[in-house]
């Protein structure tokens, strides 16, 4: 004491809401707090991880409770594993930060693993219990394999490597069936090459058989459910934040004294192994491998997933891939995908186009254009009136005396689909009354587009529409749903 004062005062502990999370930069940490954010992610962000996980596991197991039909729980059983794919690339893109284009290539080495270990094919049918150690510890070594290569790659070039190794994969067990040593040997039957391996057990669990869409439902719920508690042991550990040092500045982690190049051979080893998990679990309930399940469309489908909810966050894998696959899933039936887009488009619309006069505007002229066009059509040209709508009820019959749905629209349809992007590439260039006239024309020829072109192939549709949503949410939140925002100073 020194005159009745502390010579060493001790500083008042700050707010624990105030403290940033160890790897995280106080300012950029703070950053989230100077961004107005909707009150469901305020609140979101008050509710503890672990009851997040655990209310979904909850919430998930009681799904086949409420319903018996196989559809509704075949779609739980592909978003759960869309859920592991997805937590698997979120180690290696969201936690390293390293671009990995061929991840898809270890979930098909994965079920032609168990493929080859659990059906006639080779005359072997092993316990799952012990195939799926050996294939999630081949899938690691895989992935050790690819990356010990590239581990000095970062970006654009780690991308390129990747994306040569996944195309790799599918060439070889597409053309697998004739395989030689050098050319020297004759041809050997590996992977059944376009036909794929068929008859493929299911899961044996020391003699527990799942032969069941319910059973595979609930062994990818406990699968996805203890591949999610790792993660987010790992995830709070020293490695979970030197992957994370590791994605914001590999040079800054570096000179900090952190094994680099070791790291990023761990992320992708670990991701590789869940790729492979999943992959059991797709082969075992399909009874079948096919190497066009593992290409591009399936890539794409996780990676929109994962941004779609937010790279980096565990909450953020289940949020994305309930939004995308039931999503395509719902997308999947014209009249539904139907109600779909008109409902979007009126709520975008209504939330868009302020004041309110240029909103009545919008919807009135599009309204009137679509009657006027639909009556003059009818007497000019009658064969392009003389289609249906894909939806039923009062919908169907408001569209089918407003839009036109020619009895064969397949070439006016593309026709139209070329001019809609045209007119859309000149609204953006146009600004003020000149936008919003414009606008009546052009939704009037997406409305006509979708009628008759988009929506009788919905495999091309629902990825058109998932990229639709990808980049509407890339421009309104690029860290996705739940994702973390990355603040660059320059």
């Amino acid at each position: 004491m020194d005159g009745g004062r502390d010579i060493n005062p001790i500083p008042a502990r700050p707010d624990e809401e105030q403290i940033p999370k160890v790897g995280v930069d106080s300012w950029v940490a703070s950053h989230e707090g100077r961004v107005q954010r909707s009150r469901f992610l305020r609140e979101f962000d008050r509710v503890p991880r672990p009851a997040f996980y655990a209310g979904f596991a909850v919430l998930a197991a009681i799904l086949p409770a409420l319903t018996s039909d196989e559809y509704i729980i075949r779609v739980g059983f592909d978003t759960l594993l869309y859920m592991l794919l997805a937590l698997g690339l979120n180690i290696v893109v969201g936690y390293a930060g390293l671009l990995d284009l061929g991840y898809v290539a270890f979930y098909g080495f994965g079920a032609y693993g168990y493929a080859m270990l659990a059906s006639p094919k080779f005359g072997l049918h092993w316990d799952t219990l012990a195939v799926i150690p050996v294939v999630m510890i081949c899938s690691a070594l895989l992935g050790f394999l690819v990356a010990l290569p590239s581990r000095r790659l970062v970006g654009d070039y780690l991308a390129i490597v990747t994306l040569f190794f996944g195309q790799l994969f599918v060439t070889v067990y597409q053309n697998g069936n004739r395989i030689s040593f050098l050319g020297i040997t004759k041809g050997y039957d590996v992977t059944g090459g376009p036909n794929g391996i068929p008859n493929v057990d299911n899961w044996d669990l020391g003699g527990f058989k799942i032969g069941s869409v319910k059973g595979y439902y609930y062994a990818a719920l406990i699968v996805f459910v203890l591949a999610l508690a790792c993660i987010y042991l790992i995830d709070t550990s020293r490695t979970g934040r030197a992957w994370k040092s590791l994605r914001e500045d590999p040079l800054a982690a570096e000179m900090m004294g952190m094994p680099v190049n070791r790291l990023k051979l761990i992320a992708f080893a670990v991701g590789a192994a869940i790729a492979g998990l999943a992959g059991t679990l797709f082969a075992a309930l399909n009874t079948a491998v096919f190497s066009a399940d593992f290409d591009v469309p399936t890539l794409i489908i996780v990676y929109s997933m994962l941004i779609l909810g937010g790279a980096g966050s565990i909450g953020g894998v289940i949020l994305g891939a309930l939004v995308v696959n039931v999503s395509l899933e719902v997308l999947r039936t014209p009249g539904h995908a139907t109600w779909i887009f008109y409902v979007v488009l009126a709520a975008t619309l209504l939330a868009k186009l302020r004041p309110w006069r240029v909103l009545a505007v919008v919807g009135a002229g599009t309204i009137g254009l679509g009657y006027a066009f639909h009556a003059i059509m009818s007497s000019a040209w009658p064969r392009s009136t003389r289609g249906t709508s894909t939806v039923g009820g009062w919908l169907g019959n408001g569209l089918d005396g407003w839009n036109l749905h020619p009895t064969n629209p397949m070439m006016i349809g593309n026709i139209a689909f070329v001019i809609l992007v045209l007119a859309v590439l000149a609204l953006t260039t146009l600004r003020g009354w000149s936008r919003w006239l414009a606008m009546i024309p052009t939704l009037y020829l997406a409305a006509f587009v979708w009628d008759n072109r988009l929506v009788v192939e919905p495999s091309i549709t629902r990825l058109i529409l998932i990229g639709v949503i990808l980049i509407v949410l890339m421009n309104a939140r690029p860290q996705g749903l739940l994702g973390t925002s990355r603040v660059e100073i320059v």
